[in-house]
């Protein structure tokens, strides 16, 4: 069995707001495999990236981690100081972030971005021998290595979201957040770049987190699935079994919202409702309110995670 090299227990979230504290991440719970893709999922709002950008530390006033801690290879991040995280990210911690236009120095070429990423960990190296690591790297990603003197401007969006996998890779990672890595990105460019990250990932050995409200995606890329909703994870699965088998009734909903083009006479349906306001919330199932199962007692208790098979974990009173 892989060891676990992300431990995450009891993380608490709160952002101060004008018209209330709003618990974006409440109490979740997760861990993480050496070499796995983890796939976190549900609704905008839910909280995905900010547990993904909590794991980096990367949440700024008026955002605050209020509790719980992040374990990663066996040290509890959020008891690290600013420069001993400053040590991590983009060496042992990296990130994709969602759109690499305003992640990228529009004044930067693109050789200037490997080179700072590589030097700054790596102050030992040679400018030169970081231009080569960045023509390396450039080779697996499919890019002429010519375009390195290229600004981002000059780049398509397929090629600066390459870029972005680049510098991701480029320091071997051991983990790597990838948040909606595809969002603005075409049907066909999309698929070339899942193809590509599921082959550098597996080429690399690296552990990612895979956020994204695409099921189709990680359907394609996750060896396990975390479905989120209003702060919490409602259901954990191996990716296979999820689909198979649904057992929260949140994940069954967004399951039949997906269409199939196997199933001619399929109808899609929606969930009623909107997901919750995040703030002050009350101490029940936050799912109550559109759940077709709901019981009396869902209005009274807020359902921990339980365990309802072999790597599977809901948080739900049908299973307690």
């Amino acid at each position: 069995m892989n060891e676990t090299l992300v431990t995450i227990r009891d993380l608490q979230v709160q952002f101060d707001t004008r018209v209330g504290r709003v618990q974006a991440v409440d109490h979740v719970d997760l861990d993480i495999q050496h070499g796995e893709v983890l796939g976190l999922v549900g609704e905008s709002g839910c909280g995905k990236s900010t547990l993904g950008f909590s794991i980096l530390r990367l949440i700024r006033p008026p955002g605050l981690i209020v509790g719980g801690s992040i374990v990663f290879d066996g040290e509890n991040l959020l008891a690290q100081s600013e420069a001993e995280m400053n040590r991590l990210r983009g060496k042992r911690i990296a990130m994709i972030f969602q759109d690499p236009m305003t992640s990228l120095n529009p004044l930067q070429r693109i050789d200037d971005h490997f080179v700072e990423t590589i030097r700054t960990h790596e102050p030992q190296v040679t400018r030169e021998q970081a231009v080569q690591r960045a023509r390396d790297m450039f080779e697996h990603l499919g890019i002429a290595p010519e375009r390195l003197i290229d600004y981002p401007h000059q780049l398509s969006g397929g090629m600066r979201q390459r870029v972005m996998i680049g510098l991701a890779l480029v320091l071997n990672s051991d983990l790597v957040i990838a948040d909606e890595p595809t969002t603005s990105l075409d049907v066909i460019v999309e698929a070339q770049i899942l193809d590509l990250m599921r082959d550098l990932q597996r080429e690399y050995g690296v552990t990612m987190i895979l956020i994204t409200h695409n099921m189709g995606i990680v359907a394609e890329m996750a060896d396990r699935i975390a479905v989120m909703y209003a702060g919490r994870i409602a259901e954990i699965a191996p990716a296979q079994a999820l689909f198979d088998s649904p057992k929260h009734p949140y994940t069954q909903g967004l399951l039949r919202s997906i269409p199939n083009i196997l199933l001619k006479d399929q109808e899609l349906a929606s969930l009623p409702g909107s997901p919750p306001h995040l703030i002050d919330q009350q101490p029940w199932c936050r799912f109550a309110p559109r759940c077709p199962q709901v019981m009396p007692a869902c209005r009274e208790v807020n359902p921990p995670l339980v365990n309802v098979g072999p790597r599977r974990q809901a948080a739900c009173l049908l299973y307690q």
